[in-house]
């Protein structure tokens, strides 16, 4: 969903790669950013936050009139209907991200 936003083209591809981990592990309570994590993608919980945040509210207040191909494509079970899961309530999502 990020290519089809330009806010997100600013974003080093490895930084955008380790927030969305991050997000996905804290959305389905797989644990939070591990040492190892940090070590190997070189950024620390805390330096991936703000745009954990930011893709969060992408998915919660994403425009489903236009430019839904990327949505309809990750509906489908072939790609284990990723599009359909419910993001984190924000007030959530800044409490597991404080405690990790």
């Amino acid at each position: 969903m990020t290519l089809q936003e330009y806010d997100y083209a600013r974003e080093s591809p490895s930084k955008l790669a380790a927030s969305c981990l991050l997000l996905a592990l804290t959305m389905k309570n797989l644990g939070g950013w591990t040492p190892t994590l940090e070590y190997y993608s070189g950024y620390s919980a805390q330096d991936l936050h703000p745009l954990v945040k930011r893709l969060n509210f992408l998915l919660t207040y994403q425009p489903r009139d236009k430019l839904n191909a990327v949505h309809s494509k990750y509906s489908h079970r072939v790609f284990f209907e990723v599009a359909k899961v419910t993001p984190m309530d924000m007030l959530k999502l800044e409490e597991a991200l404080t405690s990790c």
